[in-house]
């Protein structure tokens, strides 16, 4: 993922669950820091990369004209029974690219705030549609693609539907204050999130008109 997304040009900044268990890629590991040698996982190498490098350009240009998405590249690689060679020179490219987001991560205190940000906004995405599955199971028990395609999409709606109402009142409320003479700071707005849904009723049924 950190090669893929580094060559087409993205910047994959994940939150690394077990970060302190991650170890550091070096080109060459006896020369590195005696401090950070204790942190150095092994080494890249280098000449796979270059061996492979023109095989690499020509899977980021086809991934990058639409002709296969990176997700079935990733796919087909695994696939193999034996790793593939270009796929081990992607793996070394991402070590690489790993190495360094990880050091631009223990010092950048401000990207571990977006990140953390961004995770906050999934994980209430996902806690809304979890609220919204019958019975909170979440689990989709369709046997057809069909129906757990409707299933799908009958969800996503829902959500969409609660978060543009909790939109629409929220700048209803903003209004009301602005109003009012009351403070309504854009620097504390930039936090309110129309994810919520404790003030909504979700049992019952849902009844779409035909038409």
């Amino acid at each position: 993922m950190f090669a893929v997304t580094a060559l087409l040009s993205y910047r994959f900044i994940p939150r690394i669950r077990d970060l302190p268990s991650k170890r550091l890629y070096h080109f060459d590991p006896a020369s590195a820091l005696q401090e950070l040698r204790g942190l150095i996982g092994g080494k890249i190498r280098e000449k796979l990369i270059i061996k492979n490098w023109p095989d690499i350009l020509r899977s980021v240009a086809t991934m990058a004209a639409g002709v296969m998405p990176p997700s079935q590249l990733l796919r087909k690689f695994a696939s193999y029974p034996r790793q593939h060679e270009l796929a081990l020179a992607l793996r070394e490219t991402g070590k690489i690219e790993r190495t360094l987001f990880i050091i631009d991560w223990l010092l950048d205190a401000d990207m571990q705030r977006r990140a953390q940000i961004g995770l906050n906004k999934g994980e209430a995405h996902h806690a809304l549609k979890n609220a919204l599955r019958i019975g909170r199971q979440g689990e989709i028990r369709d046997r057809t693609a069909e129906g757990q395609h409707y299933r799908m999409a009958g969800l996503n709606l829902l959500a969409a539907i609660i978060i543009y109402w909790n939109t629409k009142h929220l700048g209803h409320a903003v209004a009301a204050r602005n109003r009012a003479g009351l403070d309504c700071l854009p620097e504390l707005l930039s936090h309110i999130s129309p994810l919520g849904w404790a003030h909504i009723l979700l049992t019952g049924e849902y009844r779409w008109k035909m038409r």
